[in-house]
């Protein structure tokens, strides 16, 4: 088992930062993938980021691109996602994820075993 803890959301104003993190504990697997989701009221959760275990990033979403960073410190088991540029729409619950094997392109919220609580960003405009 993976247990997956986010912090770092909250309340900030349009243009705005935060850098979400993600803490890992457990079983921490050399293949594993981690990825961001969120999901907005009334919305479906939606795909952000994801990275390899190797820091190789997977893909952004299109939305987010140019204005989200996803990295990660393995010695931390920890995952970051590094906001800027806010922007109004960007306001939801952002999850962390985790799957066990290395997938081909794990954009998908159904390829992913491990979801972490997740931690609300609200952009205000």
């Amino acid at each position: 088992q993976v247990q997956l803890v986010e912090s770092g959301g909250g309340l900030v104003q349009a243009g705005g930062s935060l850098r979400l993190s993600c803490v890992a504990s457990g079983r921490t697997f050399s293949s594993q993938t981690t990825g961001w989701f969120r999901q907005a009221p009334g919305k479906e959760r939606e795909f952000v980021a994801a990275i390899r275990w190797s820091g190789a990033i997977i893909s952004y979403a299109d939305s987010v691109k140019g204005r989200f960073t996803i990295s990660r410190d393995n010695a931390k088991n920890t995952v970051y996602l590094q906001m800027n540029s806010l922007k109004f729409e960007d306001t939801a619950v952002y999850y962390c994820a985790a799957r066990s094997t290395y997938g081909s392109y794990p954009i998908g919220a159904t390829e992913y075993e491990y979801w972490g609580q997740g931690t609300q960003v609200t952009v205000s405009s």
